[in-house]
């Protein structure tokens, strides 16, 4: 086994100070075997999730966007190295992002190569509005879950996201052929009124999760404020819904947020790789570590060196 990872086609098992960790990328199955304690020697030296945005390119101007504006690609065959080696050291899943990730070049040979080259679990954020026919045809049986953004309904939607809201729905229909997917919601001012009617709509569509946004700041917006979090967590109190429900970290603010292996440090859990190929603890981190020619766990070393000395 290397550095607390072994996987065959069926399952990989993850060791850490929460114990064993087995999952199957295919059926979503997570198992933490938390009586046992392997020695910190043999703990996987990835984070558990890694996210990446391929591009900072995006085709819709969303006012409280947080991704950045300025140019960035990642190029294909660096991304698969860097991958491949977070793969050997315990990473199970990727999730790809930006911007939109459909407007990466060459996006569905890039998915189906991590799923073919590595034993990552594959899930992908976007608005949808690029999932034709024959896109979600080159990413049936390769991507494991899709995440949809969908910030209110009905008009409000269309006015934040200048698309028609038809053709989301007409979206959320071909992509519940790909694979099992949730709906992501960003909550402000103009959206925490129609939570209902979005579970609603999410439900219908066939989605497995339903995940909270809690709008954060940008440099032109304050983020969502004291009276909207209320009724947010108020609204979270309340609810019975049909679907799972679960909430972002960011912005959580005291709403129960999901930590699926307790004991992991934040970069034990999750990092994030940007347009610029910078490692950071998460996409709304300003700075990073640059990822060079070391390799990403040389980085990821960096990084934690540089947050605990800042701890």
């Amino acid at each position: 086994m290397t550095s607390g990872i072994a996987y065959s086609r069926a399952l990989k098992v993850r060791l850490g100070p929460a114990g064993v960790h087995v999952f199957d990328r295919r059926s979503s199955l997570n198992l933490l075997l938390d009586e046992l304690g392997p020695p910190r020697s043999m703990w996987s030296l990835a984070p558990r999730q890694i996210s990446v945005a391929l591009t900072n390119a995006c085709d819709l101007a969303c006012p409280y966007c947080y991704a950045p504006k300025s140019p960035g690609r990642l190029a294909a065959d660096t991304l698969l190295l860097w991958l491949s080696e977070l793969d050997r050291h315990g990473c199970l899943g990727v999730g790809f992002g930006g911007g939109e990730p459909t407007l990466y070049r060459g996006f569905t040979q890039l998915c189906r190569a991590v799923s073919e080259q590595t034993g990552l679990a594959v899930t992908f954020t976007t608005h949808g509005h690029r999932l034709d026919d024959a896109m979600c045809a080159e990413l049936s049986g390769v991507v494991n879950f899709i995440r949809v953004s969908m910030d209110g309904i009905g008009t409000t939607y269309e006015r934040l996201r200048g698309r028609r809201f038809a053709d989301l729905r007409a979206a959320l229909g071909r992509v519940r052929s790909v694979s099992p997917f949730g709906v992501n919601y960003v909550v402000n001012a103009d959206t925490v009124g129609m939570l209902d009617a979005a579970v609603d709509v999410a439900s219908e569509a066939g989605a497995e999760e339903f995940l909270l946004l809690p709008e954060q700041p940008t440099d032109g917006r304050a983020g969502i404020s004291g009276q909207v979090a209320s009724s947010m967590r108020d609204w979270v109190s309340r609810y019975k819904g049909p679907i799972r429900l679960t909430v972002s970290t960011a912005g959580a603010d005291g709403l129960p947020a999901c930590a699926p292996v307790p004991a992991e440090r934040p970069l034990d859990a999750y990092a994030h790789i940007d347009a610029r190929g910078v490692l950071k603890g998460s996409s709304f981190d300003s700075d990073g570590v640059a990822i060079d020619d070391d390799g990403v766990l040389a980085a990821l070393r960096r990084l934690r060196q540089r947050s605990e000395g800042q701890g």
